[in-house]
Order: structure tokens, then C-alpha cells, then sequence
């Protein structure tokens, strides 16, 4: 049996939560079984609930009824009474880097642990090297998954992981790695020299739950840099986020808009500048594209702006998917993934099939 404990309940983590409990609900998944034992957000934690809840909105109204005031110490203290660490996973479906630096110390204590928080593998190298260091001292050799940290759902990690264990050399990785990004820029530039305006697709991305409360956060480039680092250091490099290039599109002048509210009223005062981008990507018949990059050859790293001819897999991707195309030793004409990278149902498939393997490995 595998324990798990779920830090942070909000729109993937509670995806999660309906996922573990309708696998163990499913008689088909006796040889491995999984049990959610303990959940937490920043004010209420629950372990190991006398109702034995059965369904999310029991473990919502038990979070209420039955919990105490959190405490990440406690929390993983009182988890530790109801089984070894070795056999409990800690997911941190948070962003919060307070939350990441404790990393070390629960693998120290043998805890798995399995996280979409991009900031554990993205922020200062030191906690990194932390975190790898702990795992590979600790003697039960506790497993740390990410997956979902790059691409949501799709095998992007483990691929790279297969790719450098083998032997391979990675050269370089381009990709689309933000669903907001994708979506947007494929709606705006899609071959043609007019259409809607760059501000009303925010406005209708922003509208539908596609953007960040704040849609600065998306196109600030800053999510997409962090997985651009994750991936450089995955395939061997000592990178740290300063060393990259990135390329904010917020207009300069918008960046210090004090409210959400002022930045959506004045940004269309910038179309002419964006129309201007599409105009000259579509005279060269290409379309603008959201891109991350990591060469290895030279040992360069940028995320940014540029256009592609319409023939490549870049231009017609579909709205709002991610692509990821892989160059190495082996495969001089790239490996590409490609498919949905954003949405809290497809994280939380990440994120579970990373708990499923570490039940594998821990059974």
C-alpha cells in the first residue's frame, strides 16, 4: 500500500484527489494498491479522517469539519504514525518555494515525493543539488517526480530522462511549453495579415480561465523560462535562470500598471505594435510563435518571440497545445512531442502517473 498526501487542494490538486480515490475505488487496481490518507492548504490539515471519506466533496466538507490549523511539521509528523516513509508520497500541488525548500528534508526522512512546483527545479541551483544530494544519500533511495512540471501531462521528462540514461547527447530542445502562449499566438498569428486583435484574444483568453489571474504572469515568459531551466539542467547543464535570455512581451509601459483593470484597459494601445509583429512574420509567409530554447552546443538558453515558415510543426500546432522537439546525437532530425500541456486535469494525470510509479517501484 501506498500513502499519499496531498498539499494544496486547488483546482489540480483537487483533479488529483478525484483521481486517487476513484483508482482505489476500482477493484481492478488491487495488485497496486493507493490510499489518500492526509490533506492540507495553507490554513486546514486533515489526516487520516475518521469518516473515511470516499469522494472529493467529502474530503472538502471533512477538510472543514474535522481539521486542525495547519502545520507542515505536524502535518508530515502525523503522516509518519500511519506508515513508513518509504511507503508514503508527499504531493505538493503548490507553487509556493517555501513549500519546495522543504524537499530535502522530507527525502531525508525517506518520503517520495511528487510535485508539479516548478520552483524546486528552477530557482537558486543549490536547492537542486539539495534535493538530488538527499535523495541519493538517503538508504531508501526515495524517488522525487516531477513530470508535470514541463508539458503538464505529456512524457516530456521521462523522455529526456530515457534519452541521457541511455547515452545519448542532447544537442538542443525547442518547444512551446505554455498552453497560454500557444493559445494566443496561434489565434493571433495564424497566416493571415488581419484579423482579431492581439488585446481582444487576451480579453477572450483571460475571460475562459485560459490566463493567469493576472495575464502579465503569462506573458511575462517567466513560467516558460522556468521549464526552459528545468530542462537545460536535466540534460546536464549548471544553469541558473539569470544565465537565460527572456523575452517579456508585457509592453514596457504596462509592466508597472497598478491594477489588472488598468493593464486590460490600455492594452489595446498596443495592438498596432503586435499587428506590426504578425505583419512582418507574414510577409516572410511565417507566423509568430512563443519559443523556448536550450542548446547545449553553445550553451545558450532564451525564451522569446519568433517566427516559423507555416510548413513547420510550430505553425500548426494546434491552439493552446504544446510541442516539444528533442535534437541529439541520435536524433539529428528531432524527436517532437506534441499534445495538451495546460489544464489542471491533464497536470494531475501527470502528477498521478508519477504516484503510480512510484508504487511500482515501492511495492
Amino acid at each position: 500500500m501506498l500513502n499519499v498526501a496531498v498539499i494544496g487542494p486547488g483546482l489540480v490538486g483537487e483533479a488529483l484527489i478525484e483521481m486517487i480515490l476513484n483508482y482505489s475505488k476500482s477493484s481492478n487496481n488491487s495488485d497496486l494498491p493507493i490510499s489518500l490518507i492526509a490533506v492540507t492548504n495553507s490554513s486546514k490539515m486533515l489526516v487520516n479522517p475518521s469518516s473515511k471519506p470516499d469522494n472529493l466533496n467529502d474530503w472538502k466538507a471533512a477538510l472543514q469539519s474535522e481539521s486542525v490549523p495547519a502545520d507542515m511539521d505536524k502535518f508530515v509528523s502525523l503522516i509518519l504514525e500511519h506508515g513508513p516513509a518509504d511507503k508514503t508520497v508527499l504531493v505538493d500541488c503548490t507553487s509556493n518555494e517555501r513549500i519546495a525548500s522543504s524537499y530535502p528534508a522530507w527525502l531525508e526522512k525517506g518520503f517520495n515525493v511528487v510535485t508539479p512546483n516548478k520552483k524546486a527545479f528552477s530557482s537558486d541551483i543549490s536547492l537542486w543539488n539539495k534535493i538530488k544530494e538527499a535523495a541519493n544519500n538517503c538508504s531508501s533511495k526515495p524517488l522525487i517526480m516531477h513530470e508535470a512540471t514541463v508539458g503538464a501531462g505529456l512524457p516530456v521528462l521521462s523522455t529526456l530522462n530515457n534519452l541521457v540514461i541511455s547515452g545519448d547527447r542532447i544537442d538542443k530542445i525547442e518547444g512551446i511549453l505554455s498552453g497560454t502562449l500557444s493559445f494566443l499566438f496561434c489565434e493571433f498569428s495564424n497566416g493571415s495579415a488581419s484579423g482579431k486583435s492581439f488585446s481582444d484574444i487576451v480579453k477572450v483568453a483571460k475571460a475562459n480561465g485560459f490566463t493567469e489571474p493576472d495575464p502579465r504572469d503569462d506573458l511575462s515568459g517567466l513560467d516558460v523560462a522556468r521549464k526552459a531551466i528545468i530542462l537545460a539542467r536535466l540534460s546536464g547543464a549548471s544553469v541558473e535562470l539569470s544565465d537565460l535570455a527572456l523575452e517579456n512581451i508585457v509592453p514596457e509601459e504596462l509592466r508597472s500598471a497598478s491594477t489588472v483593470t488598468e493593464f486590460m484597459d490600455r492594452l489595446p494601445e498596443f495592438d498596432s505594435h503586435f499587428n506590426s509583429l504578425n505583419q512582418a512574420a507574414f510577409e516572410k509567409g511565417e507566423v509568430l510563435r512563443y519559443v523556448a530554447s536550450v542548446d547545449l552546443t553553445t550553451s545558450t538558453y532564451s525564451v522569446s518571440l519568433k517566427s516559423f515558415p507555416k510548413a513547420h510543426a510550430f505553425a500548426s500546432l494546434s491552439s493552446g497545445d504544446n510541442i516539444l522537439s528533442f535534437t541529439t546525437k541520435y536524433f539529428s532530425n528531432p524527436l517532437t512531442i506534441m499534445g495538451a500541456g495546460a489544464g489542471s486535469e491533464v497536470t494531475a494525470f501527470g502528477i498521478f502517473s508519477d504516484i503510480l510509479h512510484v508504487a511500482r517501484v515501492k511495492q
